[in-house]
Order: structure tokens, then C-alpha cells, then sequence
């Protein structure tokens, strides 16, 4: 029997980590984008280079895209990343990223199509995340009309899905099922805002939900935050 092929998107973090491991368990070949946008450090590139090893993905792809296209506080030095949670629940942060998720599905569904894949996984929840407007269901759906209207693959009956099994899940929740799959968190990385040395800095909008994601889980954080 043939096996399936699927795109998904590594970013190195505790999301891409588990729905790799899903779509390993539903018996997906996996090819693995990772991307280079200019993010303020190339810590997460090197945990989804370990992810990519970890779970035996054969190859993947680095795309590269030019830095100085987004305003963004995660592309960007010289604006402050937000911390200790001082923006308000309504306010997008300033780690937002302009249609960071739009370009990198593109990619995605350009890649997926040229090599037969038939899904793409992405680690999106709208659940415990930063109220990113590109990480809702409402866009994923929309997308997905995208894909199904715009492509060959779409258009002679062989979509190509957009699959996003975190999209309903906590934090707490997704760490579990990971650790159920065998997923090793110590390979990932979360922080927006390490150090020279790479540690998380514990106070940042990411690395606040990792650490009440771990916590509320029950499971060990193998991460060693500069402020806890």
C-alpha cells in the first residue's frame, strides 16, 4: 500500500513536536518546512532540525525568507518583546508577525502539491496562544477554501486538507498527548526572547503558556528558564 504523504510545518516548538507525532500515528510521511524569516534568534531552526532527527523525517526544506518585510517585535531588536503579560487579553501583542501563517501555508501548499502530498499539519491551537488573528479556526477554514478553489489538486477533486488536530486543545492538554506519543519537550523550544546563552527567559508570552501548559499537565518542564 502506498503511503501517504503529508507537509507539515516545524517550528521547533511544543505544538509542530506533537502534531508531528499525531501525524506519524495516523501513518503519514512527513516533510518538514522550517523557516527563516528574520526571528530574532535561530534557536527555534535548530530544535526543528532536532525534531526533524528525532522523529526520522527523511529530509527537510529551510525556507528562507527576506527579513526585512515584516514589523514585527519578534523580527525586530529595536522594539521591546511584551512580558509578564501586560498586554490585555483583546490587544494583538507586538510579537505579531503580518500574515506570518498566510505565507508559510503557501509555501506549504505549493510544496504539498508538487510532491502528491495530501495534507499539510500545522501546530495551531486557539486555545492557550498569543490571540494571533492567523491561529483561529475561522482562518484555517478559510484557507482551506483556498487551497480547494486555487489549485489543481483542488479543482480535480484531490484536495489537499489543512489539518490542525491542536486547534481545540490547552496547552496542558497538547502536552499530554504528546507525552502519550512518546514526544521528548527537551528538544523544543518556546521562548521569544533567550539570552546570548539560548535559555528561555521565562517572562514572555510563550514562555508563560509553556509553563502553565507543564504545570497544569502534571509533566516535568524540562526547559531551564532565566527567571522561573
Amino acid at each position: 500500500m502506498e503511503t501517504k504523504k503529508a507537509v507539515i510545518l516545524l517550528s521547533g516548538g511544543i505544538d509542530s513536536a506533537t502534531v508531528a507525532a499525531i501525524a506519524i500515528k495516523d501513518g503519514f510521511d512527513l516533510h518538514a518546512l522550517i523557516f527563516s524569516y528574520g526571528q530574532r534568534h535561530h534557536i527555534e531552526i535548530e530544535s526543528a532540525k532536532r525534531l526533524s532527527r528525532f522523529f526520522g523525517i527523511k529530509g527537510y526544506r529551510i525556507i528562507e525568507i527576506p527579513t526585512d518585510i515584516f514589523k514585527s517585535a519578534l523580527t525586530n531588536k529595536a522594539h521591546a518583546i511584551q512580558k509578564n503579560g501586560k498586554s490585555s487579553d483583546r490587544e494583538i501583542p507586538n510579537t505579531y508577525v503580518p500574515a506570518r501563517n498566510i505565507i508559510f501555508l503557501s509555501y506549504a501548499l505549493a510544496y504539498a502539491e508538487s510532491i502528491g502530498a495530501e495534507s499539510i499539519f500545522i501546530g495551531a491551537t486557539a486555545v492557550d496562544f498569543s490571540g494571533y488573528p492567523d491561529c483561529r479556526p475561522e482562518f484555517f477554514k478559510a484557507f482551506q477554501l483556498i487551497a480547494d478553489v486555487g489549485t489543481k489538486s483542488g479543482i480535480s477533486g484531490e484536495r489537499i486538507r489543512i489539518e490542525t488536530p491542536l486547534i481545540n486543545l490547552s496547552k496542558a492538554l497538547i502536552i499530554q498527548k504528546g507525552i502519550s506519543l512518546g514526544v521528548d519537550y527537551s528538544l523544543t523550544h518556546s521562548c521569544y526572547d533567550p539570552g546570548p546563552d539560548g535559555l528561555a527567559c521565562g517572562l514572555c508570552d510563550s514562555c508563560r503558556i509553556r509553563k502553565r501548559g507543564f504545570i497544569e499537565a502534571g509533566v516535568p518542564d524540562p526547559t531551564i528558564y532565566q527567571n522561573r
